[in-house]
C-alpha cells in the first residue's frame, strides 16, 4: 500500500466540501488502484487527507489524469496558502487498519529516529490494546523522507475515545506506550470529529 497525505489550512470550506463531493462522484471512477481516503477537517482549520493506492504508481497515474488535474486546480483555491503533499512508500496496518465505520479519527505526525522500532511496538501492543481499547476499530501508520511519519486511529465514537482514555494500562503494556512516545518524538495531533471517509470506487 502506498499513502498520500495532503494537508493545508483551508479558507472555503463549503467550496472544499463541494470539491470533495465532485471528486467522490466524477473524478474516483476512473482511479485505478485507488483504495479508499481518510480526509477531515480539524479544529485549527487544518484539512488533511489520507489517500490510499495500490502503489505509488497507481498514485502517479492517478495524478496525470487530465480530469484529476482540472479537479485539483478548482480544489486548491479553497485552500489558504500552499498544501502539503507527503509520499508514504512505507504503510503499516495494525488491528485490521483503517475502517469506514469509524466517526471520530485521530492523527498524530511528527519525525521519528526510528520508524521500525515504532513498528515492532505497535505490534507487540495490538493484542493487549485490542482487549483494553475496544473501542479502536484499528489504525495505520506510515513513514515518508527522512523519518516523518503520519499516524491514524480509527475509533467508533470520540465519545467512546475520550472514556476510554481513563482505563488503568498493565505496566508491560505502559513500557510500550512509553517507548513508543519516545521514538515519536513531538508530535502534532489532529482530531477530525466528523470524518469523511471516501471508499475505493466500484
Amino acid at each position: 500500500m502506498f499513502i498520500q497525505v495532503i494537508q493545508g489550512k483551508v479558507s472555503d470550506e463549503a467550496g472544499l466540501r463541494r470539491c470533495m463531493d465532485r471528486w467522490t462522484e466524477d473524478v474516483r471512477p476512473g482511479a485505478t488502484g485507488f483504495l479508499g481516503c481518510t480526509q477531515g477537517l480539524c479544529d485549527d482549520g487544518t484539512f488533511i487527507a489520507l489517500a490510499r493506492f495500490e502503489s505509488a504508481e497507481a498514485a502517479r497515474r492517478n495524478s496525470e489524469r487530465p480530469e484529476q488535474g482540472a479537479w485539483w486546480a478548482e480544489t486548491e483555491r479553497c485552500f489558504e496558502g500552499a498544501v502539503s503533499f507527503m509520499d508514504c512508500p512505507d504503510v503499516m496496518e495494525w488491528m485490521g487498519g483503517g475502517s469506514d465505520d469509524a466517526t471520530f479519527v485521530q492523527v498524530m505526525e511528527g519525525h521519528t529516529t526510528d520508524a521500525s522500532r515504532m513498528r515492532e511496538l505497535l505490534e507487540q501492543a495490538e493484542p493487549q490494546v485490542h482487549q483494553l481499547r475496544p473501542e479502536i476499530l484499528g489504525g495505520t501508520l506510515c513513514t515518508y523522507g527522512d523519518g516523518g511519519y503520519v499516524e491514524a486511529v480509527y475509533f467508533t465514537s470520540e465519545s467512546e475515545a475520550r472514556e476510554h482514555e481513563k482505563v488503568e494500562i498493565p505496566d508491560d503494556l505502559r513500557s510500550l506506550f512509553e517507548e513508543e512516545g519516545r521514538l515519536m518524538g513531538d508530535v502534532s495531533y489532529y482530531d477530525m470529529h466528523s470524518p469523511m471517509l471516501v471508499p475505493a470506487g466500484r
